[in-house]
């Protein structure tokens, strides 16, 4: 506004509240406000230009007129509104004047006066095309509009303004109104939006057509007020067209109705434009999206009204543009999960079901099925969005399922059936985590005889066309279901079936997906990525691998397909087997099982030829680096998805985090095609201990995905404890859980951490990984078993049970960790489990991690030794779980601290109450045999200490149903020493140990161990010795007792190898323990007396069958029953006599011992160290006294034989035969070069002299002949020939003695049985093969000598037949190294010296029956042989004489 000053000078322009301040010179008394006011109004008069008066009443800082020039304020009455009221004042007063003026009403110069004023506002200076785009005020423009409607409103509250007339004359100059002005004069109750639908007729031409521009333009980023403004105007506008259009009122008139269906036509337009462009999912449909937030609409609408536009937006969206065909939707549905359709639409479904349950959508969604033509894109969609947002959908869903197809039956409704067939391939597109898979679903559907089509023929008739007609539209995969896991149908109308097989079979090979190229173990893929050939068949040799190493041969499918299915057996899976490659040195299952094929003639021999030279190229040119992936853009896409999902763990909803993890299953499912929906999901997941090697990218994958998961958990712990976190971490490894080969990759990688890089691990990645196998633990009844290799245990374990295996207690760094992991695994599973049943509970537990707290938390912390009851005299802490969570959470506290609250935490010590989390003691003793000594956390002394207080104080006295034992120390004793023996054999020879040596060494804990049950085993012992001769023979006898029971006799090889090892652990526990323990003390008729009855039955029936051919007990073992002997023999009231009745009673029983204690005795080294022993051992017992005879005569016989091998002849000691003999085995055994001694010897002992020396000879014959089989099977040095020579000197002394045969005769009851029990039975079976093979060295000379010998011939025969016997059992050996003679030419040989013998010998060296007891065996062993004896044996020409001659 300008005005003319009076004056002098020229005109300026001056406002008027500076026109007016300049007029104040002085301080304006109260009673000036008056003639203050006229004297403005009257300046007022002189200027009519009202927009200047409007733009200067809207500066934003007006001058205060009653403000003085030293700038103090007036009271309250010169505030903003009193400033407003005296604008509003000045306004009507000039309205009304020119008004006056012109002769016209003052609202229709109030209207003309704002529209001008709002133009001008709101005119758009295009300084560019952004400008010229513009669909939104700028801030500026913004603030004007504000300040006009303000003064507009001041003018409406006057009276003088019209609101009817100034939308009439805005729409007459604005065919298209700026929303944001209409907002705006909504805002401030000029112009309601309500008054614009009902009073604009043209409303529905512009209100569209404004909202999509609206949606459509987007401010700059540095514009933030007016995107909230935008997004404003849009909630307001919706608002009000939702409740215009949905309020139900049973009053409605015509006129209302009419804006109903007005307000509904707006909004069905926007979402047709909405539908039109979701899937570039733009800006625009983002905020078109934000209108239907419930909150916001809520505000001005009803909840009913909200319901019904829900409802009837959804009823648009499924019934929208329904042009796609069923047969389109079958073909196409893969294409419309929720990972690769438009984020919006999911988010508009999302916003659209909030307010509804997900039956009450169903129910909908089954509505519109029934009574319209949809959109089956839009459908499926919203199946899936409700699978993966909603938790409760899945059995809502089936339920549905199974109603559309009971009635799809009941009335044979092809929609129902197609819609049932749609709706649970579209749940099954979106992983096994969120549905069933299609496989799972088509089985339990029609797999069984009680599906749904079972009921009639009709109804299978039914199934059958609905499935053919299918055909030509399905995708591959289904095809494959269908096939692979056909409907049950009666054998009666199989044929119905196969029609459909034949169908289908003939699709698949239309496809150029011929059942050819099906593999062997199809996996069917709900992704719907089908593998390629080459993919399939390696998976096929990966699975046919792993059923051979599991059950040792060829499996059924492989065979067949080896004969029916010969293209691809030879095309696909033998290239996939046979790939060149660096074969392993020692042979793995891959090796073995191409062997068996080998064998098994299935492996063409030019194709497994080449494969051989390839893989020896492969190992010239060393070229043993895997292929390494080098694509980079999965690996990108996921880390960018992984960082997304941990931002939405802590700021999103369920909804969100499952949508998100459908995106990143996608992406994983690219790095590891194996299929999400295996045939074989019972399959145990192969993981392999000792190689465990994965590519760099699926290595980078695992990595990514394990440190995501780290930093979610540390993330969401920042706010919540677990309990009362989302169940983010359980659909995280659901995702993981539903690939087979990523789940194989993760295993892989967890056990390499925890197993090799226990030690690297910090700890944000040990409370990660500890949580991440709490929910691998959760997931068990959905996840598959994991199959360790070398096997640990028979069967697969649940994949946290695997792991924990991996999780090591054997040093003080793997017990540190293991206790850190456990102890962080527990308090997540206490605290996430807070909230539910105790059963419940136990599924966030792993009982296996918790056992190993068990045993660590006392060994490693003394004072979680002590009864909680001492520590705390209230008992058990009984603090929340989520205190334990903060307390391991927190970095300030000490682990030590942590464990120890964790271990009087009440809900730690009722798990143990339960069976499945009760540490046993045979468990217990598994882990500490496992610790090693050198690398414990104890010292020697705290170890003893630690162990006497398991095995005494706690295990001792702890209940059997808690896995202790009952205070029965016999339990523990026998819990020991089956613990011991199930130790594997230490490096230790056991020939080196003396005495206490199995107390000695490093390494394992055995020797603490053993250390344990020789303490127990004296405890019972003096316990027992209170003159209780029975309570001592308890003992002895369950010492006895126990080894018995692990010493069952087989004839396996397996068995004798585990006889053989159970027995030497034996006999490391046997030295550990008193030797006088092993004799039995008894009382008869008032005499004590020593009964060794069970002692020789063990050593027969045990030792004696993995004795070598040398047949005898190790040294250590015979001195220390030697020294039991002693010790025993004192404790009855004769004791050399009892020594000397034990002594003889064995020769005789017992031979082994016998014969073992004499080359003891023999042995100088041996006899330097033990005789002193014994001699002593034997004085201090009994003050003094001489030895006992027999063991004096064990001395004497030493003595003797030495004499004789020095040619020294003394007289024979008066022992028994077979200890003379093994005295003068064992004086020439050790001897280099005494062949002429030995002569001596032999002249000396003529057996024509004496009996007895006969007897010696022909006992000291076996005893080298065992050297010589021995020297036979594993030749050293000289050993052959030098007992070639002893055995050829004793026969050629004996050849003429039919005594000499006898003792190849162990079955039989003679004089010389005794001494072929110091042999094992499979020494006895070669026996026949060693003298054939000496008998082959001898000369012409000694064969006729032998020849004239009575039953020789039949002996000879006899042990040919037996040798070929062994030959045709495989029982063969190497032979004479010297000449490399095979056995198949050793039995040649052997026949050949048959023969010749019976052709020179006379008629009657074969009695008649002899004769016909060697024809009826060689009749089917060696006809020709049998055909020899009837030609020169003729039966007729014997004398009757001779029949009376048996040997």
């Amino acid at each position: 506004m300008s005005l003319s000053a009076s004056g002098g000078s020229g005109p300026q322009k001056r406002t008027v509240c500076s026109l007016l301040a300049g007029r104040v010179i002085k301080k304006p008394k109260l009673e000036d406000g008056h003639q203050l006011q006229e004297a403005t109004i009257q300046l007022l008069d002189l200027h009519q230009n009202l927009c200047s008066l409007f733009r200067e009443l809207g500066n934003t800082d007006p001058c205060d007129i009653f403000c003085s020039q030293n700038g103090h304020k007036q009271k309250e009455a010169a505030s903003d509104a009193n400033h407003r009221h005296v604008s509003g004042l000045l306004l009507v007063c000039e309205l009304r004047r020119q008004a006056a003026q012109l002769g016209v009403s003052v609202g229709a110069v109030s209207v003309k006066t704002v529209l001008e004023r709002l133009m001008e506002i709101t005119e758009r200076q295009e300084e560019n095309d952004w400008d010229s785009r513009r669909e939104m005020l700028t801030s500026s423009q913004r603030i004007k509009l504000c300040v006009l409607l303000e003064s507009t409103k001041e003018l409406l509250s006057q009276g003088v303004l019209c609101p009817k007339l100034l939308w009439v004359e805005y729409r007459r100059d604005q065919k298209h109104p700026k929303l944001e002005v209409v907002y705006y004069l909504h805002l401030y109750n000029i112009l309601t939006l309500d008054y614009i639908v009902e009073s604009d007729e043209n409303v529905r031409s512009w209100l569209p057509c404004q909202l999509k521009a609206l949606c459509g333009w987007t401010p700059l980023q540095e514009e933030e007020e007016t995107k909230k403004v935008q997004q404003k105007v849009l909630s307001t506008v919706a608002g009000v067209l939702v409740g215009a259009g949905f309020e139900l009122r049973p009053d409605l008139a015509a006129a209302e109705r009419k804006i109903s269906l007005l307000c509904r036509s707006v909004l069905d337009d926007m979402l047709v434009w909405f539908l039109d462009i979701e899937e570039k999912c733009g800006e625009g449909s983002e905020k078109w999206i934000q209108t239907f937030d419930a909150s916001l609409c809520g505000a001005s609408v009803s909840p009913e009204a909200l319901q019904h536009f829900f409802i009837h937006s959804l009823t648009q969206i499924f019934t929208c543009n329904p042009r796609l065909t069923v047969s389109d939707a079958v073909t196409l549905q893969n294409e419309w999960t929720i990972a690769k359709v438009s984020h919006c639409l999911t988010s508009l479904y999302c916003k659209l079901g909030v307010i509804f349950s997900v039956k009450q959508l169903l129910h909908h969604l089954q509505q519109v099925l029934e009574t319209h033509e949809v959109n089956w894109k839009h459908i499926l969609c919203f199946v899936s969005s409700l699978l993966v947002y909603y938790k409760a959908a899945q059995p809502s869903l089936r339920e549905l399922l199974s109603r559309l197809l009971s009635s799809a039956f009941e009335s044979y409704d092809l929609e129902n059936m197609i819609t049932a067939f749609l709706l649970a391939r579209q749940g099954a597109l979106e992983g096994a985590g969120v549905f069933l898979s299609y496989s799972d679903w088509f089985k339990m559907s029609f797999g069984g005889s009680t599906g749904y089509h079972a009921s009639s023929k009709k109804s299978l008739v039914f199934l059958l066309k609905f499935l053919s007609d299918l055909v030509p539209f399905e995708p591959p995969l289904y095809l494959k279901v269908h096939i692979l896991h056909p409907p049950y149908v009666p054998a009666k109308h199989r044929n119905l079936l196969m029609e459909y097989v034949t169908l289908a079979k003939t699709r698949l090979a239309d496809l150029k997906e011929s059942v050819e190229d099906m593999g062997l173990y199809e996996e069917v893929s709900d992704t719907g990525s089908s593998l390629q050939p080459q993919g399939q068949a390696a998976q096929d040799v990966e699975k046919a691998v792993s059923l051979f190493e599991s059950t040792g041969r060829i499996s059924a499918t492989v065979m067949e397909a080896s004969l029916f299915r010969k293209p691809y057996f030879l095309t696909r899976f033998l290239p996939a087997l046979l790939k060149p490659r660096v074969l392993p040195l020692k042979p793995d299952a891959q090796m073995n099982f191409t062997e068996a094929l080998k064998k098994a003639d299935k492996i063409p021999a030019a194709q497994y030829s080449s494969y051989v030279e390839s893989c020896q190229k492969r190992r010239q040119q060393n070229k043993t680096a895997e292929y390494v992936d080098t694509k980079e853009g999965p690996l990108d896409v996921l880390k960018i998805q992984l960082q997304e999902f941990a931002a939405l763990v802590v700021g999103g909803n369920d909804g969100e985090m499952s949508a998100h993890l459908s995106r990143i299953s996608h992406t994983l499912n690219v790095v590891f095609p194996g299929s999400p929906d295996e045939l074989t999901r019972q399959t145990a997941v192969i993981l392999n201990m000792d190689t465990s090697q994965l590519p760099e990218l699926h290595i980078k994958v695992v990595n990514l995905i394990l440190q995501n998961f780290c930093q979610c958990l540390l993330s969401a712990s920042r706010g919540n404890p677990p309990n009362k976190q989302s169940f983010w971490g359980c659909r995280f490894v659901g995702v993981l859980l539903g690939n087979r080969q990523l789940l194989s990759s993760v295993i892989h990688r967890l056990w390499d951490l925890f197993h090799n890089q226990a030690a690297s691990l910090s700890a944000v990645h040990i409370l990660g990984l500890a949580a991440f196998m709490v929910h691998l633990h959760a997931s068990m009844a959905v996840s598959p078993l994991v199959q360790l290799l070398p096997p640990m245990q028979i069967q697969a374990v649940p994949l946290a049970d695997g792991l924990s295996a991996a999780v090591l207690c054997n040093t003080h760094t793997n017990m540190i960790f293991s206790v850190r992991l456990c102890v962080a695994a527990v308090c997540y599973g206490l605290c996430r489990g807070d909230s539910v049943s105790p059963q419940q509970q136990q599924d966030y537990i792993p009982n296996s991690l918790y056992k190993k707290l068990l045993y660590l938390i006392p060994r490693l912390c003394p004072e979680a030794r002590i009864n909680l009851d001492c520590v705390c005299p209230d008992g058990q802490l009984e603090d929340s779980p989520t205190i334990l969570w903060s307390s391991i959470t927190d970095d300030k506290n000490n682990w030590m601290k942590d464990v120890l609250h964790l271990w009087r935490h009440a809900a730690f010590q009722q798990l143990e109450q339960m069976p499945q989390y009760q540490l046993c003691f045979s468990e217990w003793l598994h882990n500490e045999l496992r610790v090693q000594r050198n690398e414990d956390v104890l010292s020697d002394t705290q170890r003893q200490q630690y162990q006497q207080w398991a095995c005494l104080e706690f295990y001792l006295t702890r209940p059997e149903e808690q896995g202790g034992c009952g205070g029965d120390a016999k339990k523990l004793c026998t819990h020991l020493f089956n613990g011991i023996m199930d130790q594997p054999l230490s490096d230790l020879n056991l020939e080196k140990l003396n005495c206490s040596s199995g107390l000695s060494g490093a390494g394992t804990c055995l020797p603490d161990l053993l250390s344990r049950l020789q303490e127990l085993v004296y405890e019972m012992e003096v316990s027992n010795l209170s003159g209780k001769c029975r309570r001592r023979a308890d003992l002895w006898d369950f010492l006895f007792e126990i080894v018995s029971q692990r010493c069952s006799s087989s004839v396996s090889i397996t068995s004798k190898l585990s006889l053989q090892r159970t027995l030497h652990a034996w006999n490391r526990v046997l030295l550990a323990l008193p030797g006088v323990v092993f004799f039995k003390i008894k009382t008869e008729g008032g005499r004590t007396a020593l009964d060794c009855n069970t002692l020789i039955e063990h050593i027969n029936q045990h030792h004696r069958k993995v004795c070598p051919p040398a047949s005898v007990l190790p040294c250590s073992i015979t001195a220390h029953f030697l020294k039991g002997l002693l010790c025993a023999g004192v404790q009855c009231d004769h004791p050399a006599g009892e020594v000397n009745k034990v002594l003889s009673q064995m020769s005789i029983t017992c031979p082994l011992f016998m014969v073992s204690a004499v080359v003891q005795f023999t042995f100088h080294r041996w006899w330097q160290q033990l005789s002193p022993l014994l001699f002593s051992l034997w004085a201090r017992l009994r003050d003094g006294e001489s030895l006992p005879k027999q063991l004096q005569l064990l001395t004497d016989c030493r003595r003797w034989a030495c004499s004789l091998s020095q040619g020294l002849v003394i007289q024979m000691p008066p022992a028994a035969v077979l200890i003379c003999a093994a005295s003068l085995h064992g004086a020439y055994r050790g001897c280099e070069e005494q062949q002429q001694s030995f002569s001596d010897v032999l002249n000396a002992l003529k057996p024509e002299t004496e009996a007895k020396h006969q007897q010696v000879l022909v006992s000291l014959l076996f005893l080298c002949m065992k050297d010589y089989l021995s020297a036979l099977l594993y030749p050293q040095g000289k050993s052959f020939e030098k007992s070639k020579y002893f055995c050829s000197e004793l026969l050629t002394v004996l050849v003429k003695s039919t005594d000499w045969l006898l003792i190849f005769r162990s079955n039989e009851q003679n004089r010389y049985h005794s001494v072929t029990l110091t042999s094992s039975d499979d020494c006895m079976q070669l026996m026949p093969w060693a003298i054939c093979s000496l008998l082959l060295l001898q000369s012409a000379e000694f064969l006729q000598k032998a020849l004239c010998c009575p039953g020789f011939l039949h002996n000879a025969i006899l042990w040919y037949l037996s040798v070929l016997q062994l030959f045709l059992a495989g029982d063969t050996y190497t032979a004479l190294p010297e000449k490399k003679v095979e056995p198949s030419q050793i039995l040649k040989d052997t026949k050949q010296f048959v023969m010749s013998l019976i052709s020179q010998a006379p008629p009657a060296a074969l009695s008649s029956s002899q004769l016909r007891q060697l024809e009826c065996q060689c009749a089917d062993l060696d006809p020709e042989l049998a055909a020899a004896l009837s030609v020169h044996l003729d039966p007729h020409s014997l004398s009757p004489e001779v029949d009376f001659l048996q040997w």
